[in-house]
């Protein structure tokens, strides 16, 4: 496999103003993100995911799978083009076309969304599903797309998530449908106030102790495994984002 070198991390890029001309063209992206869903969900979504999934889970999951990528194919251009983001990605050779267990960090709040500009390159957007807190599956619009597209929801309290992740996941196992399953093992977002509280809690457990991201959550990703088993094409891949902003 294709290695590639680590990125050096440019402080300089975190620190840019939020200047009037980023805000609108971040506006302008939200709103035809937002708009589009809207119209996506309310007109297209019923149809394939209750009427096609009456007959068969397969092939609604084929016909969800090619709108959804038909559909999210607009965030990246919205992102690389209107808001004149470039992206750079560093980590194994994710294959194309196969099912895989994508293992990324989490240095933002919008990782998931780099993950889009990633599988878009593999042709592979469709077949996305996240394991992401219940909280978001609440958002209006957004929220119904992630029932629809049946992304994985989780309470972060293992007694509730074992039953619920095993459940969901048993359904994955066909390995004739697409699947890029992406797990984010630190949990959350990396934050200076996280990190310190993760490094503590590793220095009182014996743990090493991490600088640049939090202690990874291991559960969650053995159970994927555990269920996954010989249904996986690649078993993990790790993969880091970064961007930067033209002007």
């Amino acid at each position: 496999m294709e290695e590639c070198r680590p990125l050096k991390c440019d402080n300089r890029l975190k620190r840019r103003p939020l200047t009037p001309i980023r805000v609108f063209r971040g506006l302008i992206c939200l709103l035809v993100f937002f708009f589009t869903a809207f119209m996506f969900l309310v007109y297209f979504a019923p149809i394939i995911a209750i009427i096609l999934r009456m007959f068969s889970v397969h092939h609604c999951r084929k016909a969800t799978s090619f709108l959804f990528g038909l559909w999210l194919a607009l965030w990246p251009f919205l992102f690389e083009k209107i808001n004149r983001t470039t992206m750079v990605f560093s980590g194994d050779i994710v294959p194309v076309e196969e099912r895989v267990l994508l293992m990324a960090n989490h240095r933002t709040e919008v990782d998931w969304m780099y993950v889009w500009d990633l599988a878009l390159r593999k042709g592979c957007l469709g077949y996305i599903k996240y394991i992401l807190k219940s909280s978001l599956m609440k958002l209006p619009v957004f929220g119904w797309g992630f029932h629809i597209l049946e992304f994985i929801s989780v309470e972060r309290n293992w007694e509730i998530d074992e039953h619920v992740m095993r459940q969901m996941l048993s359904t994955f196992r066909n390995p004739n449908d697409p699947l890029w399953l992406t797990i984010f093992p630190e949990g959350t977002d990396f934050t200076e106030e996280k990190r310190n509280r993760s490094q503590k809690f590793a220095a009182d457990v014996g743990l090493p102790v991490l600088t640049n991201v939090l202690l990874p959550k291991t559960r969650g990703f053995c159970l994927c495994l555990e269920t996954l088993r010989n249904t996986l094409d690649a078993g993990f891949l790790r993969c880091s984002f970064s961007c930067s902003y033209s002007f």
